[in-house]
């Protein structure tokens, strides 16, 4: 690789680490840069993860003041993260990828049209007798559905995290910082594992990660200024583009 190859990653990488912190799908940047640097797709899979985990990061940073008052919440949700990033991190290094990837589309599609319908359906979402939302148990499900994919791909999972919590927690900007933080905790369980078990390009990652990382916070700072609606049609055409892309893709 050549120091241009380590330019151009290091910028696609500080782009993926604003939009996976604003929209989530960063590293359907970054994975296809990797790949055309050189890099077989199971090597820029794992260096695409683990380059990326700072940018989760800054993200979580940026958006700490969203975090007040959801201790509870954010340690139920990591649990369900680290559950279902370990056992997709599992599933990328012992089985083949062909039937998990025709889903791929799906699942980001739709993601965002549960996004999309969000409105609509933040009515009806149950509370206690209190008036606090509670967490439904599809929510959880979903999570651990949508974690098990991200330890194995990841690509485009904050699209569909958002779109998920988004309909679950009924605030989007809540959902938004959220994602960031069960993207982080995913991101930091294939670090690890990918990080002792699979064939990292470590050359990359020292270039990537610290461009992630300011990406990553710049781009949290850029969400939590924009009005929820125009958020939600960022984040909803961005998701069914990249449904579009991955589609085509396969």
């Amino acid at each position: 690789m050549s120091a241009v190859d380590l330019l151009i990653a290091a910028g696609v990488a500080l782009l993926a680490g604003g939009i996976n912190s604003i929209a989530g799908g960063g590293s359907l940047i970054l994975f296809p840069t990797l790949v055309a640097l050189g890099l077989g797709t199971v090597p820029a899979n794992v260096t695409n993860s683990i380059a990326q985990w700072p940018g989760y990061v800054g993200g979580v940073l940026g958006f700490r003041r969203e975090y007040e008052g959801q201790r509870g919440r954010l340690v139920r949700f990591s649990v369900v993260a680290v559950l279902g990033g370990s056992a997709g991190s599992v599933l990328l290094l012992t089985t083949p990828s062909q039937a998990f990837d025709t889903l791929v589309p799906i699942l980001v599609l739709v993601a965002s049209l549960l996004l999309a319908a969000q409105p609509l359906v933040t009515k009806r979402l149950r509370t206690t007798e209190d008036g606090r939302t509670r967490d439904p148990v599809w929510l959880y499900v979903a999570l651990f559905v949508a974690t098990v994919y991200g330890g194995y791909f990841g690509g485009a999972l904050g699209v569909i995290l958002v779109g998920v919590l988004g309909l679950g927690l009924g605030r989007l900007k809540l959902a938004n910082a959220m994602k960031s933080a069960i993207s982080l905790t995913t991101a930091t369980v294939t670090v690890v594992v990918f990080g002792i078990f699979g064939p990292v390009s470590w050359l990359y990652v020292a270039v990537c990660a610290p461009a992630s990382l300011l990406g990553g916070f710049l781009g949290a700072k850029v969400a939590t200024r924009i009005p929820s609606t125009p958020l939600r049609v960022l984040i909803v055409v961005f998701g069914v583009s990249v449904a579009v892309y991955l589609f085509f893709r396969g």
